[in-house]
């Protein structure tokens, strides 16, 4: 048995002190009780500077000539920046249908659209922020002011980002036909970004603490839209709830913020509208209330699918209030049930490949001649349902995911994906019904385990995601 690793404050005594500076620069407290984890990055700057201990270190850090320079490459060390194009399809979805085409028809008169994308790592979500944007403005374009702003604090995912160069994992979600259409070859599996995107695009050094004592530009602010994803996980709750607020000023009157999957609080709705969007959450600045999203007319994407090749949106109106209806038709108990073998991986990935193009048609057929040679796999039913969701047929996407249930009660996704739909058609009580069953299976996994076809969606996010559906779905108590 391998020995017990020692403490690390008794093998460098400094590392403490070290530690309290580093979370009270950076706001990671993420790291507060990860000690092993933040010793390992330490060390290797350690190894790189020459320097024994900690408190060498912390010498080092606080050198006003040497110091800042040290501080970027150590913030460098102990950020994350794992990115990819069009992470999240809900949220691109949402983005796509519903608010960046609100935005662009309130704003027709003034032709002028902000977008900052705080933590943007690398630069794929402000670069598919622009492809995003130049796909839905078309040849109108020309006459917009469109300046969208990525931020982070790490200096070498920033000189990353204004290269524009990525490799095939960040493009992993993206078909080859849309890779030549917004990317340039640029040697052996990489690409760069096409000029007229780049130029959508600047990059600037910001740290998100900045916000809270008043130290951040001036020139950050006046946004029609905010995106923080996958960044607030690292910062203590009361700062969370502080950041969020801030970034809530820097919205116009009638802006938008998207969160990450893993990041919504219920503190937000009391500070913000939080309007229910098919497969996501999304907040605008007002007084804290919950409302059904004016596009819950339209059906969700395929999770974790390509985006830009939907149908294109259409006018949405607000929806009306409807009385919840029954609930739907469950399959009988699948007691006695065999359990169905395994869908073979090649005869899966097509179906998902056909989804990923946005092809709904031929992607139907394809699925169903695989449900003809493998009628009882869980997984196909879940992505035909998704399908039929794609071709606004959504009494046929219900019975699919029905069938998916029947034959794995415990597929989160396929509970949560028909919670969705049954709210988004009006049906309240069975929706949060669904999406209850959901939270449930959920709640019996660790928090970092990864779903099922749930594209990299973890047990814990989907609770979190889940309870702010809920919360939005539930009509308000009446005063007595």
């Amino acid at each position: 048995m391998a020995p017990r690793a020692i403490a690390v404050p008794l093998i460098d005594p400094g590392f403490p002190h070290l530690k309290s500076r580093i979370i009270e620069r950076t706001g990671h407290f993420y790291y507060q009780d990860k000690d092993d984890l933040l010793w390992e990055r330490v060390r290797k700057r350690l190894r790189a500077t020459g320097l024994a201990d900690s408190t060498q270190y912390l010498n080092l850090l606080d050198d006003a000539i040497s110091g800042p320079a040290e501080w970027g490459k150590l913030e460098a060390e102990i950020t994350i920046g794992e990115t990819f194009f069009f992470r999240y399809a809900e949220q691109f979805s949402a983005l796509r249908e519903t608010i960046l085409p609100e935005i662009i028809d309130r704003k027709g008169g003034t032709q002028r659209l902000r977008i900052w994308s705080a933590g943007c790592s690398t630069g794929a979500e402000p670069y598919s922020l622009a492809i995003l944007v130049k796909e839905i403005l078309g040849e109108r374009l020309g006459t917009w002011r469109v300046s969208i702003v990525g931020t982070d604090i790490n200096d070498s995912f920033l000189h990353l980002a204004r290269q524009a160069r990525f490799g095939k994992w960040a493009l992993r979600s993206m078909p080859a036909a849309e890779r030549e259409r917004y990317f340039l070859e640029a040697g052996k599996d990489h690409w760069q970004v096409r000029p007229e995107f780049r130029s959508l695009v600047r990059f600037e050094k910001h740290n998100l603490l900045s916000l809270l004592d008043g130290t951040s530009p001036l020139e950050l602010t006046d946004f029609d839209l905010i995106l923080c994803r996958n960044v607030l996980i690292y910062f203590h709750p009361d700062t969370v709830i502080g950041i969020v607020e801030a970034l809530r000023d820097r919205l116009t009157e009638d802006g938008w913020m998207l969160l990450g999957h893993a990041e919504p609080n219920p503190a937000f709705s009391a500070m913000m509208q939080t309007l229910n969007l098919p497969g996501t959450v999304a907040y605008r600045p007002g007084e804290g209330t919950t409302s059904a999203a004016s596009s819950v007319e339209q059906a969700g994407p395929v999770a974790g699918h390509w985006v830009p090749l939907l149908p294109p949106p259409r006018r949405v109106e607000p929806v009306k209030p409807q009385r919840p209806a029954a609930p739907p038709t469950t399959f009988p108990s699948r007691a006695q049930v065999t359990l169905p073998p395994q869908t073979s991986g090649s005869l899966l990935d097509e179906v998902r490949a056909s989804a990923d193009t946005g092809g709904f048609a031929a992607a139907d057929a394809l699925c169903r001649k695989a449900l003809a040679l493998e009628p009882l796999s869980a997984a196909l039913h879940f992505y035909h349902g998704l399908i039929l969701q794609g071709l606004r047929r959504p009494d046929d996407a219900e019975k699919s995911f029905l069938k998916s249930i029947y034959l794995d009660k415990s597929f989160a996704m396929a509970h949560y994906h028909l919670g969705l739909l049954l709210l988004a058609e009006g049906r309240s009580a069975p929706g949060r019904r669904a999406l209850t069953n959901a939270a449930r299976i959920a709640a019996a996994m660790p928090d970092d385990n990864p779903l099922d076809e749930g594209d990299g969606l973890t047990a814990g996010d989907l609770r979190n995601l889940i309870r702010i559906h809920l919360e939005a779905a539930t009509p308000p108590k009446r005063r007595s």
